[in-house]
């Protein structure tokens, strides 16, 4: 699947993550210089600096061979241009928005290009389901184009790998580490990182199952 997500804030980073590491290709836009080149090599997904609101830009970013676009700045406005550009311009398939100001939810539908309109506070994994279309989600999320389950699984004091660098947590086979929340922002998976009580780390598999992944952090 073709993704773009505009906007490289806290949240756009951990969806461009997640869904990189689900084997798809994702591309991440954003209008600032300095976080684009701040993510340069920290995250495997291709980055495009500009504004996602201009045609060309997207166009450039891949809108035409796009199978979903998330719109996900911390501007309604910029979202809403954004998705009308990328449902009626583009004929972009499925095409999703964070709604940062609840009293301009109303706004967010069909008329402005939108199928998904997602809450701010919507945790990662359900804005992920919302968007991708999949629908078979409990405890963890099925992307079945993909052929992956995203996990989720936090560290706590009690965790055996609290404590422990992430290379040496032995993860079930065909099992990678997308992301690591730490302190509320996505910290890159190196296998030199500390795991530390309170991070949060999403995991994306084709095999395992989450009492596995449980086993090998808890």
């Amino acid at each position: 699947m073709n993704v773009i997500v505009a906007g490289a804030g806290r949240l756009g980073t951990q969806i461009a993550q997640v869904l990189a590491a689900a084997r798809n290709e994702v591309t991440l836009i954003d209008v600032d210089d300095d976080r684009v080149a701040e993510l340069e090599g920290r995250v495997p997904v291709r980055l495009v600096a500009g504004d996602a609101c201009e045609p060309a830009l997207l166009e450039d970013a891949g809108a035409l061979t796009a199978d979903l676009v998330v719109a996900t700045t911390g501007d309604d406005e910029d979202n809403l241009v954004i998705s009308l550009l990328a449902k009626r311009q583009f004929s972009v398939s499925r095409v999703a928005a964070r709604i940062n100001d609840a009293d301009n939810a109303w706004l967010f539908d069909e008329r402005w290009g939108v199928d998904v309109a997602v809450p701010s506070a919507t945790p990662l994994i359900s804005l992920i389901e919302e968007a991708t279309g999949a629908t078979d989600t409990v405890a963890l999320l099925r992307l079945s184009k993909a052929g992956v389950d995203v996990i989720e699984t936090a560290i706590t004091p009690q965790s055996g790998a609290a404590g422990r660098a992430l290379g040496e947590v032995r993860l079930p086979e065909g099992t990678v580490v997308a992301t690591i929340i730490r302190d509320g922002r996505p910290t890159v998976p190196d296998p030199a990182i500390r795991l530390r009580p309170g991070d949060e780390l999403l995991l994306v598999s084709h095999t395992a199952t989450e009492q596995e992944i449980h086993a090998a952090f808890q």
